[in-house]
Order: structure tokens, then C-alpha cells, then sequence
């Protein structure tokens, strides 16, 4: 399958939403409140649905329906007309708000570059600081096998 080219400003958009969809609820709130956050409205009060998860068997298995999954979506307009999109999986509606409010900021010229600096860029270092953590952990615990080889054939 052939993936569509993306822009750089959707690759940044995509990036900041993939790390605040991995950082807890009360971490983007803390972020955000160091900052001066220009009025906005609510546009899609946070919402709660579910989606259908599919799943193959194998890389090249026919898909089929595994269950449903919680979803959380809001949506936010800044005055100056930008719309930012949150969506996370599970209940938590202000996380969807919160990220869609991100969202709406990248979006701006304003206020990209201090969201990137001021909100992503921390969460992303400590989620890579997490990440890195749990693997020396893991690495600790590997046991390499050996197979001896008998002499007889």
C-alpha cells in the first residue's frame, strides 16, 4: 500500500499528537498552565464512544472484528479560527480536550513554536527517558541460550 506524502506541518501535527496520547492527563495540564493560552471555545464537548478494533491473524491473515475500544474526542477553536482535534483512546474527556487544544495551538503561528518547546518537547523527553528506562530494565533480565552441538551425526 502506498503511504500519501505528508507536509512538514502535518508531520509536526502528528508527531505532538502521538506524545501527548502517551502522557498522562495532569502532565499536559501542567504543561499548559506555565503558559498564556489565548481564548478559545469548546467547539465538541469531550464525548465518549466506542470503535471497532480489528485484528489479523499473521501479516497477511484476512482481518476480522477483535471488539470494541473506549474513545474519548473533543474539539476546540482558537479566536483567531484555528480547530484542533483530540481524540484518545479511554474515558478521559478532559485528555481528549486538552489535546485537541494542542492541537489547535500547533496549528498556529503564534503560538507553534512555544507549544513545541514549552509542552512536546518536555513530554517527549520524558517519555523517551521512560521508554529507555524500561528497556535497560528488560535488558537486564535477557538470557542468552546456547545449544551445544553433539558429535554424533
Amino acid at each position: 500500500m502506498i503511504q500519501p506524502q505528508i507536509g512538514p506541518e502535518q508531520s509536526l501535527r502528528r508527531d505532538a499528537m502521538s506524545v501527548l496520547a502517551h502522557t498522562p492527563t495532569e502532565r499536559i495540564a501542567a504543561c499548559l498552565d506555565a503558559l498564556e493560552i489565548p481564548a478559545h471555545q469548546v467547539v465538541r464537548q469531550p464525548e465518549r464512544g466506542l470503535v471497532m478494533v480489528r485484528g489479523r491473524i499473521g501479516g497477511d491473515g484476512a482481518p476480522f472484528n477483535l471488539g470494541e475500544a473506549s474513545v474519548s474526542r473533543a474539539a476546540v477553536r482558537l479566536v483567531s479560527g484555528e480547530v484542533g482535534f483530540g481524540y484518545v483512546l479511554g474515558r478521559d474527556g478532559e485528555k481528549a480536550r486538552l489535546i485537541a487544544l494542542c492541537d489547535a495551538l500547533i496549528q498556529s503561528e503564534s503560538f507553534k513554536s512555544e507549544i513545541e518547546q514549552a509542552v512536546v518537547a518536555p513530554l517527549r523527553r520524558e517519555r523517551d527517558a521512560a521508554l529507555a528506562e524500561q528497556a535497560a530494565e528488560t535488558a537486564a533480565t535477557r538470557v542468552d541460550f546456547y545449544t551445544l552441538v553433539r558429535g554424533e551425526n
